[in-house]
C-alpha cells in the first residue's frame, strides 16, 4: 500500500480479522456483517429453508469465532467461512437421519420442492424458470450442488472451492462440469434446447 493511500477493502478485512482474534467483539461483528449474507445465501440454497439457513448461519459464525486462530490465510476468510457452513449443513443432514455419501456418483434422491406461485403476470416466466432451476438444483447430489453454488453464486475460483470442499482442483472442475450437464439435461425441455 502506498503511503497516504486509503486502505483497500482487503487491508481493512485483515485488520478486522486481527482485531477479532484479539477478542474485539466489534471487529468480529463487522466481519459477520460483511460475510453473513453470502453464508446465509449459500446455506439457503443448500437447505431451501430460510429459517434453517438462519440457524445454520448463526452456528457457522459461532464456530468461526471459536476457531479464528485456525485460519491460516487471512485473504481467504470468505472461503473458510463457506467451508464451515458446508460442514454445518452436512451435520444438519446427518442429525435428521439423512445418509450423506458425498463421494457416491449415483444420486437417486428425489426432492419435492415447493415452488413459489408467481403473482404478477409480468414476472411469471422468470419465476417459473427460477422455480424449475431450484427444483433441478435440488436433484443434484449434495456435494455437487455445493460446489456449483460456490462457483456460480459466490464466484469462488476453483482453488478456493477445492479448499472449501477438501477436493483436488481436478475433482472440483469435474463435479462442476457434471452438475452443469445434469442441469442442462433437466432444463432443456423448458428452455427450448436439447439435453
Amino acid at each position: 500500500m502506498l503511503a497516504g493511500a486509503p486502505p483497500s477493502d482487503t487491508d481493512r478485512e485483515r485488520t478486522l480479522l486481527r482485531q477479532a482474534r484479539t477478542g474485539d467483539p466489534a471487529a468480529f461483528r463487522r466481519l459477520f456483517e460483511r460475510h453473513a449474507t453470502g453464508v446465509w445465501r449459500f446455506l439457503r440454497d443448500l437447505m431451501r429453508d430460510d429459517a434453517a439457513a438462519d440457524e445454520a448461519t448463526q452456528e457457522t459464525f459461532v464456530r468461526a469465532h471459536a476457531r479464528l486462530g485456525a485460519l491460516r490465510d487471512e485473504d481467504r476468510l470468505g472461503a473458510w467461512l463457506l467451508g464451515i457452513a458446508r460442514h454445518v449443513y452436512l451435520e444438519s443432514l446427518r442429525q435428521r437421519g439423512v445418509h450423506v455419501d458425498v463421494d457416491d456418483d449415483v444420486h437417486a434422491r428425489h426432492v419435492d420442492a415447493v415452488l413459489p406461485t408467481p403473482t404478477p403476470e409480468d414476472l411469471l416466466l422468470d419465476r417459473e424458470l427460477e422455480g424449475l432451476l431450484a427444483g433441478a438444483l435440488g436433484t443434484l447430489r449434495e456435494d455437487r450442488r455445493a460446489a456449483l453454488l460456490l462457483r456460480i453464486d459466490h464466484g469462488l475460483p476453483y482453488e478456493e472451492i477445492a479448499s472449501v470442499m477438501g477436493w483436488s482442483i481436478q475433482k472440483v472442475k469435474n463435479e462442476i462440469h457434471r452438475a452443469r450437464l445434469q442441469l442442462r439435461e433437466q432444463l432443456a425441455a423448458h428452455v427450448g434446447g436439447r439435453p
